[in-house]
């Protein structure tokens, strides 16, 4: 029993807000960026400043939380696009943009605006990864300043960001000569049965029409693209031809949707991509077409009309 008291009075109890700011960064590290804008932020000053040491501010990538949010409740995925959220996401990227230092090198987010993207291509010009998909209020001024700003870009991701133009392309291609990896998907406009419920028609309508014009700037300013995703794209044959003529080193090339090309098309294009491994072609199922033919209809050369040239 004596034994026993003795050793508790040699238990040393630490208090963890005295810890170094070394040794909190440590243990930070481990925590997800959720856990600690949630949780770890809140403990007490000293935990606060370490939760903004550079080093835990590299990246910021909340894909995750977003995909498990979308499945959990399309209430929640409605909220995303009005101005508040998207203003509470532009004030989360910049503060990790700050206490970043300039070693910023990894972004994926949803829903912010041209406030924090303008921010990134200020102060960060060692990013590698930029996502930033579904991002209804960002412009080509905006992707100006990321070109001219982050020369060491490898992957872009501005799918259903509608505001961004051929323009922006052309730039990104010129001053990022990294570019390794592009997604450019859209949403669908050929059945409103496979959209998203919850994000607003008005902006499902201002879909981009000039897929060629698109196509071209990524087939003249970006030919060391090994990846390219252009889900639903309005391309033709004519936009297609100048991407397998300028980015012959394509090896993943995902076409889905894209029903204004025909496997003719395609067959013509793959010709010129020698190093291609994987290719999605704009297989489409409509189920608008059930009451004509009585079953889902795969589309292929057989359809061509002025809506569907496939």
């Amino acid at each position: 029993m004596a034994e026993e008291e003795e050793k508790t009075e040699s238990v040393q109890v630490h208090n963890w807000a005295e810890l170094t700011q070394l040794c909190l960064v440590n243990i930070l590290s481990h925590l997800s960026i959720e856990d600690r804008w949630r949780g770890a932020m809140f403990v007490c000053k000293s935990w606060l400043q370490a939760c903004k040491d550079p080093n835990l501010n590299s990246v910021i990538d909340l894909e995750a939380q977003f995909i498990e949010s979308v499945a959990k409740s399309s209430l929640s995925s409605t909220r995303y696009w009005n101005r508040e959220f998207e203003s509470k996401i532009d004030s989360m990227v910049r503060s990790v943009v700050i206490w970043s230092d300039v070693n910023l090198n990894f972004v994926r987010v949803r829903h912010c605006s041209d406030r924090s993207i303008a921010l990134i291509a200020e102060r960060s010009p060692n990013l590698q990864v930029l996502s930033i998909q579904r991002c209804p209020h960002i412009t080509d001024e905006t992707m100006s300043k990321i070109a001219s700003g982050c020369p060491l870009l490898r992957e872009l991701d501005i799918s259903f960001c509608y505001q961004i133009s051929h323009k922006s392309l052309a730039l990104i291609g010129q001053h990022c000569p990294n570019l390794r990896i592009l997604r450019r998907n859209l949403m669908t406009q050929v059945n409103p049965s496979q959209q998203e419920p919850f994000v607003p028609r008005e902006y499902v309508d201002t879909c981009p029409q000039d897929g060629d014009s698109e196509a071209a700037a990524i087939g003249k300013f970006m030919p060391q693209l090994v990846q390219l995703e252009l889900q639903f794209s309005k391309l033709t044959n004519k936009g297609l031809a100048l991407i397998s003529e300028g980015c012959i080193n394509l090896e993943h090339l995902d076409l889905f949707g894209c029903t204004n090309v025909t496997s003719r098309d395609i067959a013509n294009a793959s010709s010129n991509l020698k190093q291609l491994k994987t290719l999605k072609k704009p297989h489409l199922c409509l189920e608008s077409q059930t009451e004509r033919y009585g079953h889902w209809q795969l589309y292929d050369d057989r359809f061509q009309t002025d809506f569907f040239r496939i």
